[in-house]
């Protein structure tokens, strides 16, 4: 697996809803190339969702250090 694919897989894993993440980033990036009445409020919406979806972790088990 290259470099890039790794380091995306790892922080995949790390997310408590990836899945979600996925489709929130993908719907912002299609959001970007479909015209609507009120430009870039909601390609801008979309991406928060995506960052702040991207920002939760999953919560540490209980025997793993920090």
């Amino acid at each position: 697996m290259n470099p890039l694919m790794s380091r995306l897989s790892r922080y995949f894993e790390n997310l408590r809803f990836p899945w979600l993440m996925l489709i929130a980033a993908l719907a912002f990036v299609v959001n970007l190339f479909v015209p609507d009445a009120v430009p870039f409020l909601d390609e801008i919406i979309l991406g928060l969702v995506a960052v702040i979806l991207g920002r939760l972790k999953r919560k540490p088990k209980a025997g793993a250090a920090n």
